[in-house]
């Protein structure tokens, strides 16, 4: 016990220790940062040619599928078929063919949203830099989007985003693995077209505000809470004060002109959809969306930018921001916490299946 005892505050100290060192470290990183100023570009843009991965993919499954004596004779006639293949574009290019012809690209961006659609910055710098080499009627935009949607006005300037690349009269799709609801499918809806896996989760185009209030519990406590405005609907719904029927009134119809407004960007986006049917807050997964023309195609974005691999360059366009000591600590120590919170929930779900 004396061992367990003097182990317990030792383990303790460094503890301490690391942590006091992070928090020093995190505090002297943040000023020097700060001294930089904000003018410095906080991050980078990354292009990736999807048509080399998807190459290397199954060159690897192939060479692994042969004896050591096929892929010997494999690797000769590849090599032999990439050195012809340089040499003829090195005497197209000595020609002059095909100078200043561009082929057709296919670029591809990704949204991953979050309740305060988050990503939407990364997408705004993702799509400046695309609209300014892509070509109208030439090259097209493939948008994988995974969202539950979130708040109205960021969900808002995120679908703007969006609508930037049509204005410009390039070809937009939209592709949806998971789940693309409510302020997510207010995105989608921007695309010429939706492709969506066969039980994705789409539409719920509705809106829901949800707020507790505390008014019984200060009064009964005999605390009081007061609000005061200079306008009739500066605040009609209060946590801690007491909510009347006129303000519920009020927020109702706000609540209904979003709505409407939801709707209306709906409609004028995909106007072969029954709005009517379909603005109800429900959900569909991809084989029914198809049938209320919520989607335009059952696919997953794998097949689809495969299959664009065989006709364009194509092209995954991400905007990284540079993250900072504390942030890259805090994703660090959440990444840990939820490691350890799935790991308890399985095994707890494991231990009730035997």
């Amino acid at each position: 016990m004396e061992f367990l005892t003097e182990y317990g505050l030792f383990l303790a100290k460094v503890i301490t220790f690391v942590v006091a060192a992070v928090v020093v470290i995190s505090m002297v990183v943040s000023a020097t940062q700060k001294e930089k100023g904000e003018a410095e570009d906080d991050g980078e843009l990354q292009v990736r040619k999807l048509n080399e991965t998807y190459r290397k993919l199954k060159e690897s499954i192939q060479s692994r599928l042969m004896s050591d004596q096929e892929r010997k004779a494999w690797s000769k006639v590849k090599k032999k078929k990439d050195k012809l293949k340089k040499k003829a574009g090195k005497a197209k290019k000595a020609e002059g063919e095909g100078v200043g012809v561009s082929p057709a690209r296919i670029y591809v961006l990704d949204f991953d949203g979050d309740i305060k659609a988050s990503d939407t910055e990364p997408l705004r710098r993702a799509v400046s830099a695309v609209l300014s080499v892509a070509e109208p009627g030439k090259d097209e935009v493939v948008i994988r989007l995974e969202s539950g949607g979130g708040l109205v006005h960021s969900y808002g300037l995120a679908a703007a985003q969006l609508d930037r690349i049509r204005n410009k009269g390039i070809h937009l799709t939209a592709c949806v693995d998971k789940v693309a609801a409510s302020g997510g499918y207010m995105m989608a809806c921007v695309a010429d077209r939706i492709v969506a896996s066969p039980f994705a989760i789409l539409g719920s185009i509705g809106v829901v505000a949800q707020l507790p209030n505390f008014h019984r519990l200060l009064k009964k406590n005999s605390v009081d809470f007061e609000v005061l405005t200079a306008g009739e609907h500066k605040r009609t719904m209060t946590i801690f004060g007491e909510n009347t029927d006129k303000g519920r009134q009020k927020f109702l119809e706000d609540l209904d002109d979003t709505h409407n407004l939801f709707k209306d960007y709906v409609s004028e986006r995909r106007p072969g959809v029954d709005i009517t049917a379909v603005a109800t807050g429900d959900i569909w997964f991809g084989q029914r969306a198809l049938e209320v023309n919520l989607i335009d195609e059952i696919k997953t974005s794998d097949e689809y930018l495969i299959e664009a691999c065989d006709k364009a360059d194509v092209v995954s366009v991400t905007f990284r921001r540079k993250k900072k000591l504390p942030e890259k600590l805090g994703l660090a120590t959440s990444s840990a916490l939820e490691h350890t919170v799935w790991k308890v929930l399985s095994a707890f779900r494991n231990q009730k299946i035997q």
